[in-house]
């Protein structure tokens, strides 16, 4: 008689080049899980970016990390969950973005930074970026990640402007949830255009871009006169 338990384990993957069956998903992976998992994530972004979020499978997924579908199945119940976790990792990115710049406040260089970041590997994790944004309106599950997630982000990044307004390196006449949200929108929007018009965005229109959003937040020298009323007396 076969030894069955010595099959249930040789058919839990360890890499990409072993097909797991059914029964030996419930098992524990043998290897690096974690590693693997980011692996296929970094594979979905790619596809995401270059076939939209429509023509993202698991098979090109599986195909461009280098594997079987069966190996991508054992991580990800089906495409939904996948791109779910896609939208999870891609926040954790900025997350971690964020956190290394709590304890030193330098807007410049955590935008910087994030341009940097996002604009790396011709695009890929913007352009996927935009490929779920524009499906999360047509699925409330996927949806609802985005704007917990959102929130979040913008939380941490409120409280990111708030120390540096308490320091003195950002204006604090505007409230930090404000200044947070308005950033955002900014970036986003210089970031939607990115891949359509990159001349715009040449390394020193760039930091001509970046230099003025400094500039705009910064702590105003001279107090604003006030405003005139248009409204003649009677």
């Amino acid at each position: 008689m076969p030894d069955t338990k010595a099959r249930s384990k040789a058919a839990i993957p360890s890499d990409c080049e072993i097909a797991p069956e059914p029964v030996a998903r419930r098992g524990r992976p043998v290897g690096d899980r974690d590693a693997k998992r980011a692996e296929l994530l970094a594979a979905a972004i790619t596809v995401i970016a270059q076939d939209g979020y429509a023509g993202a499978s698991m098979r090109k997924v599986a195909k461009q990390a280098g594997c079987t579908t069966g190996a991508v199945t054992y991580y990800f119940a089906n495409k939904e969950d996948m791109i779910g976790e896609v939208a999870q990792n891609l926040f954790d990115q900025v997350d971690m973005l964020l956190e290394s710049n709590q304890a030193q406040i330098d807007i410049a260089a955590l935008l910087r930074q994030w341009l940097q970041w996002v604009s790396s590997d011709e695009s890929t994790i913007w352009l996927s970026w935009l490929q779920l944004l524009a499906h999360a309106r047509h699925e409330p599950v996927f949806a609802d990640i985005i704007r917990q997630r959102y929130a979040r982000f913008r939380q941490v990044f409120t409280l990111v402007i708030e120390k540096g307004q308490a320091q003195g390196k950002i204006r604090n006449d505007i409230a930090g949830e404000i200044l947070a949200d308005q950033i955002s929108t900014i970036c986003d929007g210089w970031l939607m255009m990115l891949p359509i018009e990159p001349e715009r965005f040449s390394a020193e229109r760039g930091q001509a871009l970046l230099d003025a959003l400094i500039v705009l937040i910064s702590p105003s020298l001279v107090a604003p006169a006030p405003l005139k009323s248009k409204v003649k007396a009677r």
